[in-house]
């Protein structure tokens, strides 16, 4: 199933659903809704739910991990993370999200009236790319272990951003 991403927002409670198959074309739609959440000064919590999804890839991820490392860092914050599959679970603590959200194994009873977030059309690749790095980088931030796992991935993004923007060349007299 082609993933979404539903979203919904009241007196300053927020709630992200993620379901089906959630990659970087679903997942950019969602800094719009963060930084509107973020600046929002009647911020009081948010919930993202996982329990419908069927993959989830590393750059949702790394999305993921700076909500909440944002929710933290602005709000003193901890977000909570519902994620009914064991082997979604498994994901999610060996990339050390257990120390950045609380993480509930029990599907949630109610929700709110959820909108889906508009998919981002005729995104350019350079957007594209730095929401990649940017996530990776978030990844690799929370421990070691990403670190090792992502760094030659980070290295070939790295090397492909330099390739496609090569330095300026000095102007001839």
């Amino acid at each position: 199933m082609p993933g979404k991403i539903l979203a919904a927002a009241y007196d300053g409670v927020y709630e992200l659903k993620f379901t089906g198959d959630v990659r970087l074309t679903v997942s950019g739609a969602i800094d719009g809704f963060l930084e509107r959440m973020f600046s929002d000064a009647e911020f009081k919590s948010v919930l993202v739910d996982l329990s419908e999804i069927d993959a989830i890839d590393s750059t949702s991820l790394g999305l993921l991990a700076k909500l909440s490392i944002e929710a933290g860092r602005r709000f003193d914050y901890v977000p909570t993370l519902v994620s009914t599959r064991p082997d979604v679970t498994r994901i999610l603590t060996t990339m050390g999200f257990e120390d950045v959200f609380h993480i509930i194994d029990s599907p949630l009873s109610e929700t709110a009236q959820l909108t889906e977030l508009p998919r981002l059309a005729n995104t350019r690749e350079d957007v594209l790319r730095s929401q990649v790095i940017d996530a990776h980088r978030t990844l690799m931030s929370m421990n070691a272990r990403n670190e090792d796992t992502f760094r030659d991935l980070m290295a070939a993004l790295e090397d492909d951003l330099e390739d496609s923007n090569p330095p300026p060349q000095a102007a001839s007299l």
